[in-house]
């Protein structure tokens, strides 16, 4: 029998840094987790997830409700307000920063947010196997990492294969919105999404109008401060054969 791997094949989009989490941050895991925090069972890495783990939406939501789901939420500010304002709906941030999670909770439960749930695992992995199929309305990726340096830019999300990931996740017609401030990037994730048979394009012209439903976070101000272009694309998922 072939032994049990240790690391991860392909590379993945983040690295994580340790850091003495606050008073406040430990107590967001300590006190917010069981409602906010979901329990993957995990395969290789801490941020990985088991093969069998699946997620059964109904359960963790106490209901049917459309799903969207963000990659990268950071510290959480465009997904609580978009859970705040679409108390119908239902979401799901994938974030591996523990601080970025922590103020999530903190600040989800001082809103009242009930309708949000996280998740700390590797993204595809979440989308790949742990989402029900065809569960997911809409996947948001707005100001991933750009891995900017040449060597490093096989860690970006959005590359080859990332598509079949996102389409399997997605219901049909389901949306997968992305922004970022880096133009070769941009230009990568429209490469990619353009080349999947499961995909469509969902905007006309060069590039999609700035998404109306995403707040403005650090991260855009950030680029536009540094007089970096933001470029939106957003792509529908194929009906099902």
């Amino acid at each position: 029998m072939p032994e049990t791997p240790v690391f991860r094949e392909e590379p993945v989009s983040f690295v994580r840094r340790s850091g003495r989490m606050s008073d406040a941050q430990d107590r967001a895991f300590d006190e917010l987790a069981p409602q906010y925090l979901l329990d993957v069972p995990r395969g290789i890495a801490s941020t990985s997830v088991h093969a069998d783990a699946r997620m059964d939406p109904v359960a963790e939501y106490g209901r049917r409700a459309r799903l969207f789901v963000e990659i990268g939420s950071g510290q959480g500010h465009a997904i609580i307000s978009a859970a705040a304002s679409r108390p119908d709906d239902d979401f799901l941030a994938i974030e591996v920063f523990r601080a970025g999670l922590a103020r999530t909770m903190l600040d989800a439960d001082k809103a009242g947010v009930r309708n949000l749930r996280l998740v700390e695992a590797n993204a595809p992995e979440i989308l790949a196997s742990y989402l029900p199929e065809g569960s997911a309305s809409e996947v948001w990726i707005f100001f991933p990492d750009p891995w900017h340096k040449k060597r490093h830019t096989k860690r970006r999300l959005v590359r080859a294969g990332f598509g079949d990931a996102a389409a399997r996740a997605l219901e049909d017609g389901g949306l997968i919105r992305l922004a970022t401030d880096w133009e070769d990037y941009a230009l990568q994730m429209r490469e990619v999404l353009d080349a999947e048979p499961e995909f469509e394009r969902a905007f006309e012209g060069e590039w999609a109008e700035r998404f109306d439903g995403r707040v403005m976070t650090a991260f855009e101000r950030k680029g536009i401060a540094k007089g970096r272009d933001i470029r939106d694309l957003v792509y529908r998922r194929k009906t099902r054969a």
